[in-house]
């Protein structure tokens, strides 16, 4: 639906954006994550057609978007941006609501149907005569998203959508973004840097970093199969330990993890210098001297319990994490200078290269 084709964007002398290759499908959730100022928000604006290239072209269903204003105008409205911080007008939430439909000539009577179908959807039915500037943050929002939707758009952009809202808040935001897409197969695009609300929503994601995408994929892909070490450390995987491959027989392969021998699953040919990257959550501690039902398993001590809400970091003498419930660490007893094994199965090893 939306082919994003060797984009770039500079302001001036400085470089936004570089490079940018994408292509979203109809009607999936697409996420862009990336650090701050990465040039999300720019991202979101070029494919919205609030700014144009410097480089490079951008096809809606197959037409360019490098064409006349009154054919921008009229792809444009074929989609609505919600902006991170939305401006809400010193008037009513029904009258918030009606703007972009007034701008577009609907008729009045079809206005009031679509403002009550809109207000309806994110919950608000009985806000419409209140003053919207006096809403909450999660209300306000949600009436920004109900402004955005009622005019019914193919692609909806959403920047930050849920930023600095509470958590209730969030989950309702979270919930309609997902109906929307569901019910009426809107192609969504959403920049955020909330990595869980990537996982949970997302069909693919986009890593945005160094100005450029530098990878995409399932979630699974991105948060478990990183294809460098800058994306690793930015989605959280906590170990990431450099290392070469000793064999290679048939993918199953065998590498060094800090003296001890690790098995995995890669295409690396012996001699390859990659990273082992493994997420903390997928190693298994116990005190057991026995080896584990786990394909790879190390003896080591502990050297740091670290309290992080309901879960524990445990780091380990020989530089391995893991992250284990609280009433895990508490059945086991753990305490530092205990020896523990720390037990993976190789599938939950990725090597990326270095």
């Amino acid at each position: 639906m939306i082919e994003v084709k060797q984009v770039a964007r500079r302001y001036r002398e400085k470089e936004i954006l570089r490079d940018i290759n994408l292509t979203i499908e109809r009607g999936e959730i697409f996420t862009i994550i990336g650090p701050t100022g990465a040039g999300k928000t720019t991202l979101l604006r070029l494919i919205d057609l609030l700014e144009l290239p410097s480089l490079g072209s951008i096809h809606v269903d197959g037409r360019d978007t490098n064409t006349t204003a009154k054919k921008r105008l009229a792809i444009r409205r074929e989609m609505s941006l919600l902006f991170q911080k939305p401006a809400l007008f010193n008037t009513s939430v029904y009258d918030n609501v009606t703007y972009g439909l007034k701008f577009r000539g609907v008729p009045r009577a079809e206005i009031d149907k679509k403002v009550t179908h809109a207000l309806e959807l994110v919950g608000l039915s009985s806000y419409a005569t209140r003053l919207a500037t006096t809403l909450s943050g999660g209300e306000g929002q949600r009436v920004a998203l109900a402004r955005a939707l009622v005019t019914e758009p193919e692609v909806l952009l959403l920047d930050e959508p849920t930023a600095n809202l509470d958590p209730r808040s969030v989950e309702k935001i979270e919930e309609l973004i997902l109906r929307v897409n569901r019910e009426y197969q809107t192609t969504i695009i959403m920049a955020t840097h909330d990595m869980l609300q990537g996982q949970r929503l997302a069909d693919r994601i986009g890593v945005l970093m160094n100005n450029t995408i530098e990878q995409v994929g399932s979630p699974t892909e991105i948060f478990y199969a990183p294809l460098n070490e800058a994306i690793a450390r930015f989605v959280g995987v906590d170990n990431i330990v450099p290392s070469v491959v000793e064999s290679n027989n048939g993918g199953e392969t065998v590498v060094d993890l800090n003296g001890s021998e690790v098995i995995c699953i890669s295409n690396f040919t012996t001699g390859a210098a990659v990273l082992i990257c493994l997420r903390a959550e997928e190693v298994v501690l116990s005190k057991e001297l026995g080896k584990s039902s786990l394909r790879n398993w190390i003896r080591s001590q502990i050297t740091k319990l670290t309290l992080v809400g309901p879960t524990v970091r445990v780091t380990l003498e020989n530089g391995l994490v893991a992250l284990i419930t609280k009433q895990s660490a508490e059945e086991l007893k753990l305490t530092e200078g205990d020896e523990v094994n720390a037990s993976f199965k190789a599938t939950a090893v990725h090597l990326a290269r270095r």
